[in-house]
């Protein structure tokens, strides 16, 4: 790994002290004893970084399944993700977006995480993302830090994992047409990562603007090898799929994926951040499932969250979470009849593992930084 620049005033006395816990050492020419901290560096792996990794579809399924398992197991900690809204500018404008903080523990990993990820919708507007963020992670033993990790790359591809997870144990096996709403970052993990395990013979995608929905279909065509059909309306993208995926960007809650659409037997996973779903939606689907009970029952935002506020969805009719799932505690899908909802509002603990995956990459590669921390 490339080495940041390092202080050497105290080079010479820290080699003699030794590494490890801090120790009182003797400093040449003085006639008392000072106290002396080891020095501490932290891995930087900035978005080029990422990239360079080139991590494969089954690298990133297989740690994001792995820290689901973990969660399922009782073996991590998460907190509700936190929000916070600038409201307005300094000259008084509103500011059209806001940051997500996720927090979590991954005890096999003995790694913690905190992520800060910002939201801006109207970022394409300035040729930006609309995600970017940073995810420092923590050595939860001592409390120092150990990384940290570009998240807006990192958030695109666990998203895609928790969907792609999410249809492995809940959707039919013989499913064979896709219909993806949305075209933002995390949209292209979506589709690439069920494809990985489906193997889709149709794949449908959609989002407002035409430009966005016409070049990421031709992504998709490139990277899959496969034809990738961009339709103009939310109907003709979503009516008869077997797996669908709202990943929508609207500005405010509005029911524009209709339950009239949806096929018995589908699996649905709406995500955006404000709901574009039915209410009724609920009332088909033979098990819904979410990530996280505790980080869906309460907050501003979320696919369902108007369910939850009204009591169509509640801890009593809540199937299950899909860690407990994927740790096998409870049934995925049972009958090829089923329906099947998962909403997903993205865990910290995914963040985490597919960091850990990253950073183990990164250094069997020699990628990324070394930054001094003190």
């Amino acid at each position: 790994m490339r080495s940041g620049a390092s202080d050497t005033a105290r080079g010479p006395v820290l080699a003699r002290c030794g590494a490890g816990l801090a120790r009182r050492c003797a400093n040449p020419g003085d006639s008392h004893w000072k106290t002396f901290v080891p020095m501490l560096s932290l891995t930087y792996l900035n978005a080029p970084d990422v990239a360079a990794l080139e991590l494969t579809d089954d690298e990133i399924l297989d740690a994001v399944e792995a820290g689901l398992r973990a969660q399922g197991e009782g073996r991590t900690a998460i907190e509700p993700r936190m929000h916070l809204l600038p409201g307005r500018d300094a000259e008084g404008r509103e500011i059209r977006g806001h940051f997500n903080v996720l927090r979590g523990y991954v005890a096999p990993l003995r790694l913690a995480g905190v992520k800060v990820v910002s939201d801006y919708v109207d970022n394409y507007k300035a040729d930006l993302p609309s995600e970017m963020g940073l995810l420092d992670l923590f050595d939860p033993a001592t409390g120092a830090p150990v990384a940290i990790v570009d998240a807006a790359g990192l958030t695109d591809m666990r998203t895609g994992a928790v969907t792609a997870l999410g249809a492995k144990y809940l959707a039919r096996r013989d499913s064979r047409v896709l219909g993806h709403i949305g075209a933002r970052g995390t949209a292209y993990w979506n589709v690439r990562l069920l494809d990985r395990l489906f193997d889709f013979a149709e794949i449908r995608v959609h989002s407002r603007r035409p430009e966005s929905r016409d070049a990421f279909a031709e992504r998709l065509a490139r990277d899959l090898g496969k034809r990738v059909v961009a339709t103009s309306d939310w109907e003709s993208c979503v009516r008869g799929a077997d797996i669908v995926v709202e990943a929508s960007r609207l500005e405010q809650p509005a029911p524009m994926l209709h339950t009239a659409w949806i096929q018995r037997s589908a699996f649905v996973v709406p995500y955006g951040t404000m709901s574009a779903v039915d209410l009724s939606i609920t009332d088909i689907m033979d098990k819904v499932v979410v990530d996280d009970w505790g980080q869906c029952r309460t907050g501003m935002f979320g696919a369902l969250r108007a369910h939850v506020d009204a009591g169509k969805l509640s801890a009593a009719t809540l199937h299950a979470e899909l860690g407990e799932i994927v740790a096998g505690k409870k049934p995925g899908r049972e009958r090829d009849d089923e329906t099947i909802l998962l909403w997903h509002r993205g865990l910290s603990l995914s963040d985490i593992a597919l960091a850990a995956a990253m950073l183990d990459k990164a250094r069997r590669v020699g990628v990324g930084q070394t930054l001094r921390y003190r």
